[in-house]
């Protein structure tokens, strides 16, 4: 498996990244790589050629070649549903939520739960999202300039964030708890199953995803008895996020989600509405610090933002190419994987039925075709939206299955992110780097450790 290259200081050319494999593993090395970190399983190819093809028990094809994925993600989207085995990660734990769902099922969720994350609700949030930045600095402040792991701190800004849009008045449910069992079940059966990978049927049952079972049972228990509560109590004096779903309908069907639908939706938006956004903040602030000339930029345009309204989110366009760029570096999906339904031609070769069709979009980020010197920390990249291809930067998706929550993801991350740069200066902590590990996300697999120095002690 490939090590990890990492900069020691802000000095170093590149920020942290995973050097791609240059020999076959086989099945069995593929196999054990996956394991360990799915981005051990990435050719070197992926990130110079528009497609790679191979064997590995099952035919399977990367695809990087921004056509060739328009044709996936839009114009052939039916042929292309998530694979079996990410059906089968998933399905236990936030049952047919939208994250999993197919065809019609699918789309009368989405129509339901599109008007939760309108421009309108999502702006209406800023006040939460600043009030959680607030605590975080707090806590940050009590470090005393020792190196603190952002990540995990990130993790609890983000988690105070989606518990309070989710669950705001006081309901008895353990949301902590929420997080934990769906943490255990992931941490367990998130890992690739040599039977999927060899294609056996989804009816063997895969040992690794009996594990967990019981506290992801008692967790779905204990949210069905909070939406019970609140149908019977009514809704909060102002709307969150479950009475908004509660209230939602289908605008073509008129129909409501049940408790099992309206639950496995919350629990989706709980998991997958933090942990993205962690990982986008807590690679911001590390790549900030690798970098001091930009951190001083930002800071600057994110005081002059937030002097006028702490709340602000609409005038700070160099934080937004921050978080753009952390996100092409880092992007918490690192591998999208699809099941063809039928033959098709992508990039003038044969796809087969059954293939695994997989877009690696952390290769996609790096595909030296398609970005100029693609790991170096660039945020003037972004400058101009409309230079970059769309189908080049993928972190929220595309297609009608583009991310629900991108909007709410992004005002969160580039307002705690201008709250947090405008009180400190960040460093790196010298022979500390983040080590990249994928399993179903892209983690900083030893946490992001950084020194946090209150910016008016800085400038003494």
């Amino acid at each position: 498996m490939p090590t990890t290259s990492h900069p020691q200081t802000s000095d170093s050319v590149f920020p942290a990244h995973t050097p791609l494999v240059t020999e076959p593993l086989g099945l069995w090395g593929s196999f054990r790589a996956a394991r360990r970190n799915l981005l051990g399983i990435l050719p070197d190819l992926a990130v110079r050629q528009p497609m790679v093809s191979g064997r590995t028990g099952l035919r399977w094809h990367m695809v990087m070649d921004p056509d060739a994925i328009r044709r996936i993600l839009l114009e052939n989207v039916e042929n292309y549903p998530k694979s079996r085995a990410t059906k089968n990660i998933l399905r236990p734990a936030i049952g047919d939520s939208l994250f999993i769902a197919e065809d019609a099922h699918w789309r009368w969720q989405r129509r339901t739960a599109a008007p939760v994350f309108s421009h309108r609700n999502v702006m209406a949030l800023a006040p939460v999202m600043s009030a959680a930045a607030q605590r975080s600095i707090a806590r940050i402040h009590e470090s005393q300039g020792r190196p603190i792991n952002l990540m995990d701190d990130m993790v609890r800004t983000t988690f105070d964030v989606i518990s309070e849009v989710t669950f705001s008045d006081g309901d008895t449910f353990d949301s902590a708890a929420v997080h934990s069992a769906i943490d255990a079940y992931i941490s367990a059966a998130g890992r690739i199953s040599l039977m999927d990978m060899v294609g056996m049927p989804d009816w063997i049952p895969r040992p690794s995803r009996i594990f967990g079972g019981p506290a992801v049972q008692q967790m779905k228990q204990v949210a069905d008895q909070a939406i019970e509560d609140r149908r019977a109590r009514g809704p909060s004096d102002v709307p969150d996020l479950l009475d908004l779903l509660l209230a939602g309908e289908d605008p073509e069907t008129k129909r409501r989600m049940n408790t099992s639908e309206l639950r496995d939706n919350i629990l989706t938006f709980i998991v997958a509405g933090h942990e993205t956004t962690a990982l986008t903040l807590a690679w911001s602030l590390y790549l900030c610090a690798f970098d001091p000339q930009v951190q001083a930029r930002a800071r600057i345009e994110a005081q002059q933002a937030l002097q006028g309204d702490p709340n602000g989110i609409t005038n700070l366009p160099f934080l937004r190419q921050i978080v753009d760029e952390a996100l092409r570096l880092y992007p918490p999906a690192g591998i999208l994987s699809r099941t063809a339904q039928a033959p098709d031609t992508l990039c003038g070769r044969e796809v087969k039925a059954g293939d695994t069709v997989m877009i690696p979009i952390y290769a996609l980020h790096r595909h030296h075709q398609l970005w100029e010197n693609p790991n170096a920390f660039d945020p003037e990249r972004f400058a101009d939206r409309k230079a970059i291809n769309r189908y080049a930067y993928l972190p929220f998706g595309d297609g009608p299955r583009i991310c629900i929550g991108a909007s709410f993801a992004l005002q969160e991350a580039i307002l705690i992110l201008a709250h947090l740069l405008a009180n400190f200066e960040f460093s790196l902590v010298e022979d500390c780097p983040p080590e990249l590990v994928m399993i179903l996300t892209l983690r900083p697999d030893n946490g992001i450790w950084l020194r946090a120095r209150p910016v008016h002690d800085a400038s003494e």
